[in-house]
């Protein structure tokens, strides 16, 4: 799987495009519906995965959902795993940072989309409609995985060994 990001909007969201032989998977959509639609070109969309539902995440969903038609994977359509064409994922709830968090994790590349819940050295702040005690539970539930890059919604990607050997969070 090819992974591609665009930073978009106000708040720099990263916009992951997923690739496996000219099909895509978009992960955020956070604005600029016109640059996403000219990064997709010729290439098929098969669905949206949404990691949550703030505001700079969101941003160019309902223009992507509508001039694709296709389906979108979020808390309120969530399923264990999926598979859609050549993609294989699951669908992990990592509530914490909101109440509808969701890790995509794409197990075949060691891959997890974790939106605002882990980001390189820190976690996503719980006081925007979260709650301290789930991102805690999430913390401890995703120490379980290992080997696995993390992209996150805001910055750089990171390892999840390496975060839980220099995250203060992780300890």
């Amino acid at each position: 799987m090819q992974i591609n990001t665009l930073v978009l909007g106000e708040l720099e969201t990263n916009t992951y495009f997923l690739e496996i032989d000219n099909e895509l998977l978009i992960v955020d959509p956070a604005s600029d519906f016109d640059i996403i639609r000219h990064h997709i070109g010729n290439k098929k969309l098969l669905g949206v995965l949404l990691t949550h539902h703030h505001f700079d995440h969101i941003g160019a969903l309902e223009e992507t959902l509508n001039y694709y038609d296709v389906p979108l994977y979020d808390f309120n359509n969530f399923h264990d795993e999926v598979s859609i064409g050549k993609f294989k994922f699951k669908m992990l709830k990592t509530l914490g940072h909101t109440m509808d968090s969701v890790t995509f994790y794409f197990e075949e590349d060691k891959a997890m989309f974790v939106g605002d819940f882990i980001f390189r050295g820190s976690i996503g702040r719980t006081d925007l409609g979260g709650d301290p005690k789930l991102m805690e539970e999430s913390i401890k539930f995703i120490k379980n995985y290992s080997g696995v890059t993390l992209y996150p919604g805001h910055g750089e990607e990171t390892e999840l060994d390496f975060e839980k050997q220099n995250n203060i969070y992780f300890q």
